[in-house]
């Protein structure tokens, strides 16, 4: 039974990624094959998004396309968020799953699993350990899950319904896995959460600051990058342990939704949009180089012609390098869903490809300002379309929102080296360079 390969397909955000990450590590560390082929695999498991519609509707046309498999003798597994939320309806719809597991059982996942391959794999007690993944992201960088849960209960997300409440991570165990990250020779680690700046909350004399200074004293070559930053928990002291140590990229990632107050107040976010564009000024005055990027949300219930115009108008002033946007879609269980005066999906749709057209160019006027500057990029692959080597730099974080350095080189470059480019041209979402030195 030793033999048998695993296919493991993630789904959804980061957090869920490293969840994949953990499974993977189980059974890698007892001796299983690891797969990316499904028609090789024995097992294909499948770790779903809850979070919107479209995630749910991806989720559910990967499961019905892995089940296609089953002919082969395949085991299909169906594991995270929609599971967790959904788990009565898949039993009932979709029963020819062999096996749902939900996130509050991840505990148990060893033995759930064995049961269905008739096989011991994990140790009692060592089957969902943190540091035991298998790490599936480039080979320089890593992210590292900081908190579980959330506890600002905005009126339109489900997230406290799947992951539960606010719970922090230990630091020593964030301390360990990053030491392990570090000695593997990952040199750009991404500390995620739902809420980020809430850390420590939960826990005795630490706060994100604190835990920022016990990591940047590790030793090794490293920098750390923060996704997920609620915008009235950025205190001073985060603010200046980001200004003063080189360690940390001065990079804020705030998600902000909407910037009509009264929007903000309906969705059951804190702060103000005049909070916020005076908390970018500050750190704009203090950290010079800083990065900003934000979400919204557009088309939510009761969001005016006028409230969708204050938001346009916030972008303008507050001039985000990177933004992305979702429509509103309503999900079960939250308040907006019940909400009086949902928005037509037209208006959703037009308002979305205005807000989209409008960042377009201020994203375009960002990027023109790096032409002519010399930065250090991490190499991440090759593009045979563009002929191109493409990486980033620390204005670029490792998602599919912020766009890519494409690199010409008339010598080999090597994937996760990092270079000195000189950036050379700008397009709306990407950038251009050359290789100063190899």
């Amino acid at each position: 039974m030793k033999n048998l390969k695993i296919c493991l397909i993630s789904l959804g955000c980061e957090k869920n990624l490293v969840d994949s990450e953990i499974i993977l590590g189980m059974f890698n560390e007892y001796g299983y094959i690891i797969t990316p082929d499904k028609n090789k695999a024995d097992v294909i498991i499948v770790n779903t998004c809850g979070f919107i519609e479209d995630a749910k509707k991806e989720a559910i046309d990967t499961i019905l396309d892995c089940l296609d498999y089953q002919k082969l003798g395949t085991k299909v597994i169906v594991v995270g968020c929609l599971v967790q939320r959904y788990y009565d309806d898949l039993v009932k719809e979709i029963p020819e799953v062999d096996l749902y597991v939900r996130i509050k059982d991840y505990l148990h996942l060893g033995e759930k699993i064995e049961a269905i391959l008739g096989d011991k794999i994990i140790k009692k007690g060592m089957c969902f350990n943190p540091l035991n993944r298998l790490v599936s992201t480039p080979a320089h960088m890593a992210y590292v899950r900081i908190s579980e849960g959330c506890n600002n209960r905005c009126t339109y997300c489900a997230i406290p319904l799947i992951r539960g409440s606010f719970v922090s991570r230990p630091k020593d165990d964030i301390l360990t896995e990053i030491k392990m990250l570090i000695s593997e020779g990952r040199r750009e680690i991404c500390l995620i959460s739902q809420d980020v700046t809430n850390y420590g909350y939960d826990l005795k004399d630490i706060n994100l600051a604190k835990l920022l200074g016990e990591i940047t004293k590790l030793d090794g070559d490293f920098k750390v990058r923060l996704l997920y930053l609620y915008p009235d928990e950025i205190t001073d002291d985060l603010i200046y342990m980001i200004k003063e140590n080189d360690k940390i990229m001065p990079y804020f990632d705030i998600p902000l939704q909407s910037a009509s107050n009264k929007i903000l107040k309906d969705m059951h976010r804190r702060g103000t949009k005049e909070y916020v564009l005076t908390l970018i000024n500050k750190i704009r005055n203090l950290i010079p180089n800083a990065i900003f990027r934000t979400t919204m949300i557009v088309g939510f219930p009761g969001e005016s012609d006028d409230d969708f115009r204050e938001t346009l108008e916030f972008i303008k002033e507050a001039r985000f390098n990177h933004l992305g946007a979702f429509k509103y879609s309503p999900e079960d269980d939250t308040v907006a869903a019940s909400m009086d005066n949902q928005v037509d999906e037209d208006i959703k749709t037009k308002r979305y490809n205005e807000l989209m057209e409008t960042q377009k160019m201020i994203s375009y006027e960002a990027n023109k300002s790096f032409i002519g500057r010399k930065y250090s990029v991490i190499i991440e692959g090759y593009n045979e379309d563009n002929n191109a080597y493409f990486g980033r730099s620390y204005f670029l974080a490792p998602d599919d929102i912020d766009g890519e350095i494409y690199i010409e080189s008339d010598k080999e470059l090597e994937i996760s080296k990092e270079y000195l480019v000189e950036i050379t041209d700008a397009s709306f979402y990407d950038l251009f360079g050359k290789v100063v030195s190899v």
